[in-house]
């Protein structure tokens, strides 16, 4: 695929899958921190967990793939929508501003009493009222395991109408997202892999390309803004 003409509207898929090949996440178990019922039975211990996620993201620093990503948003005058998989917010640090986050924001709070969703940066374990309405009603506004992918409508859409779908550095497990090629495909769209090693979609790929995100996204964007 080194002959990008007759591109307009790009999809790009970001993120990689969170859990474990032993079931744990990030030493916990699935079941307890990214699970509606594990919230119920221990909201403590998922705030805890998302509280020190929140400090990650913020710790963060976007790296020369977030960069590049932002440089081709910036300068791509066809659609383009980033739909990540990740819950932080590197790529809009990175420049980008067509960001979907299927899954969620870890620096987002969403009241489950007034259903507003607010920026959030501090602790969610004591308790704190909602700015809207005032109930202690805050969860991480995160999408968990049983829970529906934010704005699939949008994406399918997107994907309707894409002449190119690229996906970085995910693993081709986890559906929805892992059928997104698939649904390229259908729409008659060129489809790009670039990950550090072949995912489990790779065959669904009109070409794939090996090595760290870091190393390739840049001078791929570099060739499609040539």
């Amino acid at each position: 695929m080194r002959g990008m003409d007759g591109i307009r509207n790009i999809v790009i898929l970001t993120g990689a899958d969170s859990r474990a090949d032993d079931g744990l996440w990030e030493d916990h178990r699935v079941e307890d921190v990214a699970t509606p019922e594990g919230f119920r039975r221990d909201p403590d211990l998922v705030q805890r967990f998302y509280d020190e996620r929140r400090g990650n993201i913020l710790g963060a620093e976007p790296n020369a793939a977030h960069r590049a990503l932002g440089k081709l948003d910036a300068a791509w005058d066809g659609e383009l929508l980033i739909v990540t998989q990740n819950i932080d917010d590197l790529h809009e640090r990175g420049g980008a501003r067509r960001v979907l986050h299927m899954h969620g924001e870890g620096l987002s709070a969403w009241c489950l009493a007034c259903d507003t969703r607010h920026r959030w940066t501090g602790t969610l374990r004591d308790g704190p009222p909602c700015p809207s309405c005032g109930e202690a009603a805050l969860r991480p506004d995160i999408v968990w395991f049983g829970e529906m992918p934010y704005e699939m409508d949008r994406i399918f859409a997107a994907l309707a109408r894409a002449d190119l779908f690229v996906s970085i550095g995910t693993s081709g497990a986890v559906y929805p997202a892992a059928g997104f090629v698939q649904q390229a495909k259908s729409a008659r769209a060129r489809t790009l892999e670039l990950n550090l090693e072949r995912s489990q979609g790779s065959g669904w790929f009109d070409e794939t390309r090996l090595g760290p995100a870091g190393e390739l996204v840049p001078p791929w964007v570099e060739e499609m803004l040539a």
